[in-house]
């Protein structure tokens, strides 16, 4: 049974050498179409090389280091030399919990507001992208961009505006904007914008950053910053009132400055003022206090931001090559020469059948 196994197995490999020689054979015989195509290949990828342009990456790295939660950052920094990771019980919670932050870069309302930024003087980000990428013959059937003017507030956009700055911010989600955390252990993010235009590219990155880390920060410190407001001005409204009371008391005093004694109804209104200097000493010193202590929550409930890479001319710069041109446009079509020509024969053996 295992001779007639190793038998058959002989034979089968001696077809496979036979018919590896006939198609070799047969591909020799075709070799002025297999060059044809090659050098057609060849030629359509030093087009293609010198026909596209360039694409500038502008990358951005920052790192963000909330507070550590009290005794449970204690711990988490404890479980990571055991290589446990607790840190998602002892972060703070909420719109830039984990992945919330990336979603954030990739909103409409952060791109638009992106695209409404200045760049070179009066002209808009939005202006240039839609200059380069030469927007406005692609889309004259449906839109005209030269009438529309984006220099006006946001809030008195038209439909036509809000529907083109929602088309535009997809277009920069989907093919140029790039947010990603290298390491999800670590809390750095990197923020790459790719375009043909080098210019918008290192502008646009910036300000996206920008834009971003400071509704971040505005964010986060919202509540203590309203808190710490009232407290001031509740401590303003209070000192107002006491330095009042003392110069009314001064004048009480002046008023009378030698009192009897044995006369108690010349010294009331006097007391009533004390009193109310006394009331009014307590409560501002007690505001004062909050205040203080509002002041240390503001300072550690504010995050920091730290720009670690931040993109500078000359950008990184990605293009096809002539050489790679020539020799991936080659590799592809005598590949592709190949399967046609084994398609075409083995289907005229079927029909010959």
């Amino acid at each position: 049974m295992s001779e007639k196994h190793i038998l058959d197995d002989k034979i089968t490999l001696r077809e496979v050498v036979l018919r590896l020689r006939e198609w070799i054979k047969y591909f020799r015989s075709k070799w002025k179409t297999i060059f044809i195509w090659v050098a057609l290949g060849a030629g359509l990828g030093a087009l293609v090389s010198i026909v596209k342009k360039p694409v500038y990456v502008a990358e951005s790295s920052f790192v963000l280091e909330e507070s550590d939660g009290g005794g449970l950052g204690q711990m988490s920094g404890l479980a990571t030399l055991v290589g446990v990771n607790i840190g998602s019980l002892g972060g703070s919670s909420g719109l830039f919990q984990g992945d919330n932050i990336i979603e954030l870069y990739r909103s409409n309302n952060m791109l638009s507001k992106t695209l409404l930024s200045p760049f070179q003087g009066e002209e808009l980000l939005i202006h240039r992208y839609i200059a380069f990428n030469e927007l406005d013959q692609k889309w004259k059937k449906t839109v005209d961009l030269n009438s529309l003017d984006f220099t006006i507030p946001r809030e008195k956009f038209t439909v036509t505006q809000d529907s083109v700055m929602r088309e535009l911010s997809k277009i920069i989600r989907e093919q140029h904007l790039s947010v990603a955390k290298p390491d999800r252990k670590l809390s750095i993010i990197k923020v790459d914008i790719s375009g043909k235009d080098e210019a918008f590219a290192k502008e646009f990155n910036e300000r996206l950053v920008e834009n971003v880390n400071n509704f971040y920060f505005e964010t986060k410190t919202k509540k203590t910053s309203e808190n710490l407001q009232i407290l001031q001005s509740q401590a303003d409204s209070v000192r107002k009132i006491l330095d009042r009371s003392l110069e009314e008391l001064a004048f009480l005093s002046d008023k009378t400055p030698n009192p009897n004694p044995l006369l108690q109804s010349g010294n009331i209104d006097i007391r009533k003022k004390q009193i109310d200097v006394q009331a009014n000493s307590a409560i501002y010193s007690e505001i004062v206090k909050n205040l203080e202590v509002a002041k240390v929550n503001q300072r550690n409930n504010s995050p920091l931001i730290q720009i670690i890479d931040s993109p500078r001319y000359p950008l990184n710069r990605y293009e096809i090559k002539l050489i790679w041109g020539l020799l991936y446009g080659s590799i592809i079509t005598f590949i592709l020469c190949l399967a046609i020509l084994y398609f075409q024969k083995s289907y005229g053996k079927l029909l010959s059948k």
